[in-house]
């Protein structure tokens, strides 16, 4: 169940005065839950934490004040109001939904949601999805590793680089350009590394192509507890089975093992280490958005 509409003076350092519950409608109340500065510094909080939330704006109706907004938590705590108490309650229960799924943004008619609410049905509502920008951990810095740390930068990942050999991720190698983003992780230890790197695993993709099966099975021990949103593992379809027999057989989730990508990546026939990563990262971004990773043109052929 969702906590009520928390007052929002508790995130404004220039109000602290308490509104009783009775005041949740009023348009003075409204009007603060709707300034601007409470809101950033609701996404502000929720992008430093690492967690997810949904933003949704009223941004069309005959009935409600256009512009009034909910902002809700993964925790399914909700603050704000969009100036009705049963069009928040089904905006809380829509935005568990859109937070599952693939999508940024989205427009919803309130009959879509909520048909029960005939008098509000030409309300139109924004959702929102807030959360940090995706994440992209690779375990292992060798060609495939270092070619996908560079592809990913540059279409505007956060890349964590982890290896156990120092010179494989010394900053001198990637010191141009999107380079000098990637996070570059000396491991003293596989599964702490890599651990530490996923953190809550939101918005967090893991690929695991490291030199071998020992530092392979390290490091999906620790992702498969971890739950990131993606882990892929290289290598043939014989080594990425006797990694991931051996973690079944440890007792590890089947259902979590059966969530690795492995061998990662699309078969697009890449041969050069470019290629390969080319093949992962289209994998990756194919699982965040919902991509059918098909040929756009196959309708053609149908």
């Amino acid at each position: 169940m969702f906590q009520d509409f928390r007052d929002v003076s508790n995130h404004s350092k220039q109000n602290r005065s308490q509104k009783p519950e009775s005041n949740l409608e009023s348009p003075a109340f409204r009007a603060e839950l709707m300034s601007k500065e409470v809101f950033t510094e609701l996404i502000c909080e929720v992008l430093a934490q690492g967690e997810r939330a949904v933003l949704i704006t009223l941004i069309n109706s005959q009935r409600l004040p256009v512009g009034a907004k909910l902002f809700v938590k993964a925790s399914n705590e909700a603050i704000g109001s969009l100036g009705n108490v049963n069009l928040n309650r089904a905006a809380i229960a829509q935005a568990t939904q859109f937070a599952g799924g693939r999508e940024e943004a989205k427009t919803f008619a309130v009959g879509e949601i909520a048909p029960e609410l005939s008098e509000l049905a030409d309300t139109v509502l924004l959702f929102e999805r807030i959360e940090v920008e995706p994440m992209l951990v690779i375990a292992g810095a060798g060609h495939v590793g270092a070619s996908l740390a560079r592809l990913a930068a540059l279409i505007g990942y956060r890349v964590a680089l982890i290896d156990d050999r120092e010179e494989f991720v010394a900053r001198g190698s990637f010191s141009q350009g999107p380079d000098v983003n990637i996070d570059l992780i000396r491991a003293e230890d596989w599964a702490a590394s890599i651990t530490k790197a996923i953190g809550n695993g939101h918005a967090v993709s893991l690929a695991i192509v490291t030199r071998g099966h020992k530092q392979d099975e390290e490091c999906l021990r620790a992702a498969v507890t971890s739950n990131p949103n993606y882990i892929g593992m290289i290598g043939s379809k014989r080594r990425t089975n006797i990694v991931l027999d051996k973690l079944l057989k440890e007792g590890f989730n089947p259902e979590a093992l059966k969530k690795v990508r492995a061998p990662i990546g699309l078969d697009i026939g890449a041969v050069s280490p470019e290629e390969v990563a080319l093949a992962i990262l289209a994998e990756i971004v194919a699982e965040r958005r919902g991509g059918a990773a098909e040929p756009l043109s196959a309708w053609r052929r149908a």
